[in-house]
């Protein structure tokens, strides 16, 4: 006798660093939608990233647990994957069946969870367990549920389990009785919908189980280009989506559109906008670094048409034909070769059992703030002083991407060493930026204005940027942290000296 296996429950696991709790942000499934292992089903944002997570299950989606916008704790459901209940596809006709009988033995057990499924609590266990994204599948070999109505499905059923009581020596078993009420989410449409419905003009075509028509290729390249298929209106046939409907849709919201100030609702003087995800990190961390490290900040007028035109020469040779370099290319080799030259202002404050401590470090993880829909983020550049100005050049160009993407994993939003923040991208001179939670100083690079300026004696219109440096006062004197400013300065008022160094 075969035991039927309960629905699985797929719990928050714990991606990483530490964290608590995330928040549903996207669901790419519904119930009644079949699911493969390692499948992406759902987007989760963190106190640091969003993170896709893979489903460690292959069946049929029953039920979703939480919805899109809530926040939950590590270790609560999240999802119902029914993997099989009608006990067909867990029968095995074969020599490892056979095996694994004594298991099967045992009916009390189908309630408990497994001790190796992933993102299980059993009652002995701890409440919140770590489980990592990406595991694998179980030893046991996995089989596709067959579909439920389907001949070739209630033939293999009745063989297989056939052949379970002929190895057990037990008289084969009667047919299988009908599923009852209570089985898993069917996922043939009602008898009533024996044709897809066509929608009135000018709304998107659901099917029975809330999605739009679309072939798998254009699902994929909805996902791939970031384009909402509920949100189009197809022009195939039934009304399914088309590859050029979902292009049309891209090019669309690519478009430039006018600015429009949002309108509150009439009648409403106040709004109230929940602190959560990476914002909620922003603020614990700059408020964390506001009353404990001593800010410093001091300025600096630079003259950097030399740059400017480094930086257009640059981008006219081979080594940079597939990278955008910037300004900020040279801002960031700069301020590398100045923390060469003083090491101290790349070091952390360490409150020990012992006594305080200054964690000097000799390689350098470069922050670089990035602005994204979701807030304030600084995914860093690992090992920075190692690479070449044309490796340099790829790693900020990809690194921002995925952060402003939402693609930015934990990993690359922590351990960094010293930071710097572009507010001139935003038409700002300068500012007073807050230092990183533990790092020592942050470099801030303002927009570059024309300016009158005396050049070899003479009055002359040139290319003008403010630098600003913030600094931990118990790490870094003014003394320190004006030679690490002017050294930024100088390298990029005379950019052939900066490229002669970090040759």
């Amino acid at each position: 006798m075969v035991t039927p296996v309960s629905p699985k429950q797929f719990r928050l696991p714990d991606v990483g660093e530490g964290l608590t709790e995330a928040e549903i942000v996207r669901w790419h499934v519904q119930p009644g939608d079949e699911v493969e292992i390692h499948q992406i089903i759902v987007e989760i944002e963190t106190a640091k990233a969003i993170v896709e997570l893979p489903c460690p299950y292959e069946g049929v989606v029953t039920e979703l647990l939480v919805g899109e916008g809530q926040t939950i704790d590590v270790g609560v459901p999240i999802i119902t994957v029914d993997t099989g209940g009608d006990g067909a596809a867990a029968a095995q006709p074969d020599r490892a069946a056979e095996q694994a009988a004594p298991e099967q033995a045992a009916p009390h057990q189908a309630d408990t969870p497994a001790m190796n499924e992933p993102g299980t609590v059993t009652p002995d266990q701890p409440k919140r367990q770590p489980v990592l994204v990406g595991y694998g599948v179980r030893e046991a070999a996995t089989k596709r549920r067959p579909r439920k109505g389907s001949a070739q499905g209630s033939a293999q059923g009745s063989a297989q389990g056939s052949a379970q009581g002929s190895a057990n020596g037990a008289p084969p078993p009667p047919p299988p009785p009908p599923p009852p009420t209570t089985a898993p989410v069917a996922l043939a449409p009602p008898a009533q919908a024996t044709a897809p419905k066509v929608p009135a003009q000018g709304s998107p075509q659901p099917v029975d189980n809330g999605l739009p028509l679309a072939k798998p290729p254009v699902r994929k390249l909805a996902k791939d280009l970031g384009v909402d298929l509920t949100a189009i209106v197809g022009t195939g046939p039934q009304g399914s989506i088309t590859r050029d409907d979902v292009q049309a849709a891209q090019s669309a919201r690519s478009a430039p559109q006018a600015t429009q100030v949002p309108q509150a609702p009439p009648g409403v003087r106040e709004e109230r906008v929940p602190v959560k995800g990476v914002r909620k990190a922003t603020a614990a961390a700059v408020s964390g670094s506001a009353f404990t490290a001593p800010h410093v900040t001091e300025f600096l007028q630079v003259d950097v048409t030399p740059t400017m035109e480094t930086v257009r020469r640059l981008r006219d040779l081979p080594e940079f034909a597939d990278v955008k370099v910037s300004p900020l290319l040279l801002v960031a080799r700069a301020l590398l070769t100045a923390v060469a030259r003083h090491p101290m202002v790349n070091s952390s404050w360490s409150d020990g059992p012992d006594g305080a401590e200054i964690v000097v470090k000799h390689y350098v993880n470069l922050g670089i703030a990035a602005a994204t829909d979701r807030g304030l983020i600084v995914p860093k550049v690992k090992d920075a002083q190692a690479l070449s100005l044309p490796g340099l050049a790829r790693a900020l160009n990809e690194l921002t991407a995925k952060a402003r993407a939402g693609k930015a994993s934990p990993a690359d939003l922590t351990d960094g060493t010293i930071t710097i923040t572009n507010v001139g991208v935003f038409g700002v001179d300068a500012g007073t930026p807050i230092i990183t939670p533990g790092e020592a100083a942050i470099l801030a690079f303002g927009q570059i204005r024309d300016m009158p300026w005396v050049h070899e004696g003479e009055l002359a219109i040139r290319k003008v940027t403010t630098l600003s440096l913030s600094f931990d006062h118990r790490i870094i004197d003014g003394e320190l942290g004006s030679r690490v400013l002017r050294d930024v300065g100088d390298l990029l008022a005379d950019p052939l000296r900066l490229l002669a160094v970090s040759a």
